[in-house]
């Protein structure tokens, strides 16, 4: 069993390999090793997960036995092996589903890179998941912030251009802003591996100047990794980057990407500074704060929009914003309700992001609400798919949505602040009638049944079908959906489980 602990390293090794290697592949045999190679990733996720479920306890991987503050390390408990297992079967389904369009939407010499760049990504979000090292996350934030551009860009159209630009710009200014929050950590304990960090800083965090040092450099390392994973104010890159992105780029971009900085957020909170001082800084009101804000604000962005894929878009920066919320309200029951809900996210927007161009295919190629009308009717089992998405969106019960929602008002209730708890649970109820507002609206506007004129226009143009990869990618995500959604306590409990081994 002791081979087990090498899964890890495996995980980011292979797959780093693995972007070599479809680079050099044919179109379809990269197609065909990508999905294979997930799949084999996903067993070893699943190795890792059972091994330190039946143990007990997380391990440490040194990389050549070198010592603090030289050394580089991979750690493994229960939480990073859940979250690498759903984020490879979301990357997977994604994959699956979106295969199709990426033979449509770029050239067919660049489809052996694309595969390229998605294993290179896979590489990048084991790494984050994985590391103890502070310094390795931030290389890998850049390899993701790279590969993150290149999955947009491959489409050479001209808005994917601009907005793998804009999310360029944007990523780059969070990446400059967490260098030097680690820069400024490091100057203040000497070390980049995250338990002697954490070590040094509780012995000094008595100390009230030594405090303001502290938040200041964490403070702009939050701030930099609140704009590489679109907070409000800072997530009007998401409608162009996800809304003119292939679907599996869309799919991975909301999913994945955005949820694995947020990770890596938890992991500092949690093993360097340590959770108890963390509570005892302003930066996590702020957070709160600026939650709720893009809670509302996001889903008011994506009541006024017209596109349907910009509108699942602006939903995606209020998702974040509950997370953050979570962060903001703090304690065992706020961290938890936020990793929760990196989860139901995850397999619900890709749910989205996936079915959204079948519903444009079934409408003439228009994403335009005023041209969706009866898509659901020329394509039920896509217009299935995107109701199960939006009411799990919108928090209707046995759905991941509406456990996800609970657990945040739960731990609202259990924050025993009374100004704190009414607040959030204002918030909840009222960013949950915004979303029904704008999710129900699209529900009936593709259920409705059209012009005459309508109905033969796209009969003419389109013959809907579906391949054997979407369908299976649908009902994997579905039943994650159902899965988070009905035994949400199992979930909630290896969550708990997880964080208490996260310090």
């Amino acid at each position: 069993m002791e081979i087990i602990r090498n899964f890890p390293l495996f995980t980011i090794i292979l797959s780093l390999f693995s972007g070599v290697l479809c680079f050099m592949l044919k179109r379809k045999a990269a197609r065909v090793y990508t999905i294979v190679f997930e799949i084999f990733l996903i067993a070893l996720v699943s190795c890792i997960l059972f091994y330190v479920i039946v143990t007990g306890e997380q391990f440490t991987y040194s990389m050549g036995e070198f010592p603090a503050p030289w050394g580089n390390e991979i750690r493994a408990g229960i939480l990073e092996a859940l979250t690498a297992l759903f984020f490879m079967a979301v990357m997977l389904c994604s994959v699956l589903a979106g295969a199709r369009f990426i033979d449509v939407d770029m050239d067919e010499s660049k489809v052996n890179l694309y595969y390229s760049l998605i294993n290179l990504m896979t590489a990048a979000l084991m790494a984050l998941i994985w590391t103890n090292d502070i310094f390795t996350g931030y290389v890998f934030l850049e390899i993701l912030t790279l590969t993150s551009c290149g999955i947009m860009i491959v489409r050479e159209i001209g808005r994917t251009t601009l907005a793998a630009v804009r999310y360029m710009i944007l990523n780059l200014l969070g990446s400059g802003l967490f260098l030097l929050g680690v820069v400024l950590l490091y100057d203040i304990t000497g070390n980049l591996l995250m338990v002697p960090m954490h070590e040094i800083i509780a012995q000094y965090s008595s100390d009230p100047a030594y405090m303001r040092i502290l938040i200041l450099s964490m403070g702009i390392l939050s701030i930099g990794l609140a704009i590489k994973s679109g907070l409000f104010p800072f997530h009007y890159w998401m409608p162009d980057t996800y809304g003119w992105s292939t679907p599996t780029s869309a799919s991975v971009l909301s999913s994945l990407v955005s949820k694995a900085y947020i990770f890596l957020l938890f992991k500092i909170y949690y093993r360097v500074i340590g959770v108890e001082v963390f509570e005892e800084m302003p930066i996590r009101n702020i957070l709160l704060v600026l939650g709720v804000a893009g809670m509302i604000m996001g889903s008011i962005s994506a009541i006024r929009e017209n596109n349907l894929n910009r509108m699942v878009a602006f939903s995606s920066a209020a998702q974040i914003g509950y997370i953050y919320m979570g962060i903001g309200i703090g304690g065992a029951a706020g961290y938890t309700a936020a990793i929760f809900h990196i989860f139901a996210h995850s397999v619900t927007k890709s749910l989205l992001f996936l079915t959204t161009p079948r519903l444009a295919e079934a409408s003439g190629g228009s994403l335009k609400f005023k041209n969706l009308q009866g898509c659901a009717l020329r394509d039920p089992l896509c217009g299935v798919v995107f109701v199960i998405g939006a009411l799990s969106m919108i928090g209707i019960p046995i759905f991941a949505g509406f456990s996800s929602k609970l657990l945040f008002a739960i731990a609202a209730v259990d924050s025993g602040d009374t100004i704190k708890m009414y607040t959030m649970i204002l918030a909840l109820s009222v960013s949950s009638v915004l979303n029904v507002m704008y999710f129900l609206r699209t529900v009936v506007r593709i259920y409705s049944v059209p012009r005459e004129d309508a109905i033969h226009e796209v009969k003419d143009r389109i013959m809907i079908r579906h391949h054997m990869g979407y369908n299976i990618s649908m009902v994997i995500l579905i039943a994650a959906n159902l899965l988070l959604g009905l035994i949400s306590g199992v979930v909630v409990n290896l969550i708990t489980s997880g964080l208490s081994m996260f310090g």
